[in-house]
């Protein structure tokens, strides 16, 4: 029997963010797990567009991507169902935490649980770099133009905004240099 559209995409966020913990880059590995390997729902090289488009927008990127993966996949319906599924179990978490974290932050054991959770949710997010990068990174030229674009953004504060449009921007300039060399070429 074929599961409603709506409530497979929702199911499947729902499931990612429930057992996701690290925010939205931790999640992005879970979520290329599911939509790419185990439903097929999108190609790799589509998923990484979601990613660059999903990093563009404002708001959280595993939101904004599972929004986007819900529209390509059912229209607007099923990007409410995506978003949703993605957000409700953070909301559930958050709001629970909230009413009982001022009580127990004081109690040493909590202390140290949340003192060993934070290396563990950077190494996530590393885990999470290296995983969307390797299929990003095919040559030699976008990984000198990655260190170049992260060393704009983490040593000189370089606004998200503008590393995406330099990063549009010397995709296209590479794409013309390369039309107009292989155009001289041919001429030859």
């Amino acid at each position: 029997m074929k599961q409603n559209p709506y409530f497979q995409l929702f199911s499947t966020f729902f499931k990612i963010g429930a057992t996701t913990f690290g925010g939205g880059y931790a999640m992005l590995p879970i979520i290329k797990r599911e939509v790419v390997e185990t439903h097929g729902w999108l190609h790799e090289e589509e998923f990484v567009d979601v990613l660059a488009v999903a990093q563009s927008s404002p708001g959280a990127v595993a939101i904004n991507s599972a929004i986007f993966i819900g529209c390509k996949l059912h229209g607007y319906p099923g990007a409410v169902a995506s978003m949703l599924g993605a957000v409700l179990p953070s909301f559930i978490v958050i709001l629970t935490i909230a009413i009982f974290f001022a009580r127990y932050t004081e109690i040493p054991v909590v202390a140290a649980a949340f003192a060993g959770i934070r290396p563990a949710v950077a190494a996530l997010i590393a885990a999470a770099v290296l995983k969307i990068g390797k299929p990003v990174l095919k040559s030699r030229t976008q990984i000198i133009f990655a260190l170049a674009f992260l060393i704009l953004s983490s040593a000189f504060n370089v606004h998200p905004v503008a590393v995406i449009v330099l990063g549009a921007g010397s995709g296209l300039l590479l794409s013309y240099l390369s039309t107009e060399q292989d155009g001289e070429e041919s001429a030859s």
